[in-house]
Order: structure tokens, then C-alpha cells, then sequence
């Protein structure tokens, strides 16, 4: 049985390093981070963008399904609204996946000292503070396993979701 992780949480939260040490550790496995299915410059966010990296998304997603060497399937977004994951878990064809909704949460406070430290070093612009803050609330009310990383190593969080939920690594 294929193993499909849909893991979401606001930005700084660690999705991607998390996701990165996952696709390391499980056998057979592959990463998709939603955001390379719309890197531009200048970003945009329009109703035909938005539909575009939907159907970017969903088709590697199926394609890496539909792999016979692929075990364990990793995808990580900024998934703050349930229509959002319905929308994806509706495009794909997850016959034969065991399918694992996963939010990364994390407290204000460190949320702000981890995305600080980003602004300083110039890997993230300010503001991504303020938008990243104000979607905490919002992943409290997906349909979501929830994973508290406010205190926790992202090496710790990906090893407690390989143990919860895929029985092996």
C-alpha cells in the first residue's frame, strides 16, 4: 500500500525541511513542495494561477501515484483551507494510497522567532510575518491530524509522523 502525506501549515512552520528529512528516511519515496509548481516572477495569485498549480499540483501527484517503484509519496503546501485539501484530494486518484492529512502548527511566539530569523538572513521579505501569523487560527479547523512543532526539531517531527503513520521507514 502506497503511503500518500498531505502536509500543510502556515509559512515557517518547517513543512519543507520536515518533508525533505521524510523523503530521506522512507523507503522508495519522492517530495513535492506546491509552491515549485508556481515559482514566478512577479508571483501572482489570479483565479487562472491559482487553477494552474491545481492541476500542476494534481498531476505530478499522479503521476507519482500511478509509479510502481514509488512507496511513499511527501507533499507539503500551505494548505489553510479545507476546500483546498477537498480540491486536491478530488483530483487525484488515491485507490490503493493510505492518505495522511498532517498540520504542522506552531505558537505565535516561535512562529515569529523562526520567520525573524528567516527576514535577517534574507531568505523570506517582512511581509510574510503578518500573513503567516494570521493563518494560525485557520488550520484549527481542518480536518487535519494537527502536529505541534513550536518546540520540536523538524528531524523529531518527521520522525514521529513516520512512526504514527506509515508503521515503517
Amino acid at each position: 500500500m502506497k503511503h500518500l502525506f498531505l502536509i500543510g501549515g502556515t509559512m515557517g512552520t518547517g513543512k519543507t525541511t520536515t518533508c525533505q528529512i521524510m523523503k530521506s528516511k522512507l523507503n522508495n519515496s519522492v517530495f513535492l513542495d506546491g509552491d515549485w509548481c508556481w515559482d514566478m516572477r512577479p508571483f501572482q495569485v489570479t483565479d487562472e494561477t491559482k487553477e494552474m498549480v491545481m492541476q500542476n499540483i494534481c498531476f505530478v501527484l499522479n503521476n507519482f501515484i500511478k509509479c510502481s517503484v514509488i512507496e511513499n509519496i511527501v507533499f507539503c503546501w500551505v494548505m489553510h483551507q479545507q476546500e483546498i485539501i477537498d480540491e486536491i484530494l478530488s483530483r487525484l486518484d488515491t485507490q490503493g494510497c493510505k492518505v495522511h492529512l498532517i498540520s504542522l502548527i506552531c505558537s505565535p511566539d516561535r512562529l515569529r522567532e523562526r520567520l525573524v530569523k528567516d527576514i535577517d538572513a534574507g531568505i523570506r521579505t517582512e511581509d510574510i510575518l503578518a500573513r503567516s501569523l494570521e493563518r494560525i487560527p485557520l488550520y484549527e479547523k481542518l480536518n487535519t491530524t494537527k502536529v505541534d512543532v513550536s518546540n520540536v526539531a523538524a528531524e523529531e517531527v518527521a520522525d514521529y509522523i513516520i512512526q504514527q503513520y506509515s508503521g515503517s521507514n
